[in-house]
């Protein structure tokens, strides 16, 4: 789904989005008694930038239609004119075609010859890095504070002498022990870690144990087929001699490996080496106007390249997921998105205020979001249209290229962990609220929504789409836009979050099971 607005239109009060909708969204703040252009209907009430208002009577029960798709149904009679929102849009769940892979239509890709390319990071084993850290990651969070010490010790002017190295990052957590010692919870943590050890932008890592804590050293590295050497050392406090004898050996470990990190140096390497991961975090109404589709354009290009968008954020696409199972590479795939959103409606959230359940955030409903399934219809779009290749569990290694599924929470930093853990070089981050987010070792580009924000947080911000509001791009100029600054940035531009040097707390492993 897409949306051209042309720079005439952007006189007009209201945007229609699909022909077939009964709502339009308010393009600015309307008063009462405002006349909607070639609706032909008048404001009822105040509507406010970015929220809905009917363009036809709608009966009680009824579908609240946006997008020629169903966000809600109509709690009470609605008269054209009338604001539309929590107050007459209510939730339930309701049955939907799924049709798995009757639409997918393979990736038209590029030739070789004919792919874009950034400057990347090569290393040994052919894997691609779009930075150069070196990462301390703690087991439990009983070491976080020896791991956060280790890190902070080395600030730029320790570092000067190694140029090509961008940074010394912690890695730590909360969880670790208290848990369950076989299963799932376990699993997912170490799966996490290891995929950060193993990261294309970790030159060398670092795990340190206080040594009682059920996810003991031992076990990760057996577990997760990993070898201590010159790359990845490992200790525990208890046996190195408490906290300042493992701070100081912490900090004489990363000395030793900071000649061999700092020997890399950026090669040409083509678009199919960039592995994206997808978020959106302080939505609003204009979203899935602006800078969700314009994204999707990117990834579409991005697909023709070779490369690899991660979608993520399950809660997120509930009620849509029926438009990504149409578009799967085969029933398998499709099924196995169903079977992750069933988990998560009939085991994970069974009964809990959580807004899968229906009520999405307070920033979402200042936004103009009536609930999940508005947000989902937004959250979707960031995937583009291109076939669905495969569904991963959480901080799986993501093998296939195109457009991928990665099971997450809706929650940014557990999800975007998830995504640099299966392999993510590169984060995309929409946002009409303002987020601020950085996810080291991994670059994040922010997304604005809409001009006032961006103009309002523009040292967060990395990019406009509201310029697709104002008129001055179409969504193709936008994700054509979005993709060049994909690639600069993965060749080295330093994002917005960077230069702020946000991003050194939100390594957030998925807590799932009992805590005991």
């Amino acid at each position: 789904m897409s949306i051209e607005v042309s720079t005439a239109e952007t006189t007009t009060p209201a945007i229609r989005l699909h022909v077939n909708d009964n709502i339009v969204i308010a393009r600015r703040p309307l008063k009462a008694g405002a006349e909607l252009g070639d609706e032909g209907v008048t404001a009822l009430g105040f509507v406010g930038s970015g929220h809905k208002i009917a363009t036809r009577a709608i009966a009680t029960g009824e579908p609240v239609v946006k997008y020629n798709t169903v966000i809600g149904f109509a709690s009470c009679d609605i008269a054209p004119g009338d604001p539309v929102g929590r107050d007459n849009v209510g939730f339930r769940d309701f049955e939907r075609d799924y049709a798995h892979a009757q639409g997918y239509i393979p990736v038209d890709l590029l030739p070789e010859a004919e792919r874009a390319s950034f400057m990347g990071i090569v290393r040994p084993d052919g894997r691609v890095g779009t930075r150069n850290y070196i990462g301390i990651i703690s087991t439990v969070n009983c070491s976080a504070t020896v791991v956060h010490a280790v890190a902070d010790w080395f600030t730029e002017e320790r570092l000067a002498e190694y140029p090509n190295i961008d940074g010394v990052v912690a890695l730590a957590h909360g969880i670790g022990c208290g848990m369950e010692l076989t299963g799932e919870p376990m699993a997912l943590l170490r799966r996490t870690m290891a995929g950060f050890i193993r990261h294309a932008n970790i030159a060398a890592a670092i795990v340190i144990g206080l040594g009682c804590e059920r996810n003991q050293i031992a076990g990760l590295m057996q577990e997760q087929g990993l070898e201590a050497g010159p790359d990845l050392h490992t200790f525990t406090m208890q046996e190195t001699g408490g906290t300042r004898k493992s701070i100081e050996a912490g900090i004489a470990a990363v000395k030793e490996m900071l000649p061999q990190a700092n020997r890399v140096s950026r090669t040409q390497v083509s678009a199919s080496h960039l592995s994206v991961g997808l978020q959106c975090g302080g939505s609003d109404s204009f979203s899935s106007i602006t800078a969700n589709p314009a994204l999707g354009a990117a990834v579409d290009l991005l697909a023709r390249h070779g490369g690899t968008g991660i979608l993520s954020e399950t809660p997120e696409i509930y009620g849509v997921e029926h438009t990504l199972t149409r578009r799967a590479a085969s029933r398998e795939v499709g099924e196995k998105l169903i079977e992750r959103i069933r988990w998560w409606k009939d085991d994970y959230n069974a009964g809990r205020d959580t807004q899968i359940n229906g009520v999405v955030s307070p920033g979402n409903q200042m936004g103009g979001l009536v609930n999940i399934f508005e947000k989902s219809l937004g959250s979707a779009m960031k995937g583009g249209t291109g076939p669905l290749m495969a569904v991963y569990k959480y901080a799986e290694q993501v093998r296939e290229s195109g457009l991928v599924f990665m099971d997450t929470p809706g929650y940014d930093p557990v999800s975007v962990t998830g995504q640099i853990a299966g392999g993510a070089n590169l984060i995309a981050f929409t946002t009409g609220r303002g987020s601020m987010f950085g996810a080291r070792p991994v670059p994040s580009l922010k997304l604005a929504t809409n001009t006032a924000m961006y103009r309002r947080l523009e040292e967060d911000m990395d990019i406009n789409c509201g310029v697709v509001m104002d008129g001055e791009k179409s969504i193709e100029e936008m994700g054509r836009e979005i993709f060049a600054l994909m690639l600069e940035t993965a060749s080295g531009k330093q994002t917005k979050s960077e230069v702020l040097g946000v991003g050194r707390y939100e390594f957030l492993p998925w807590q799932i099971g009992v805590v005991g």
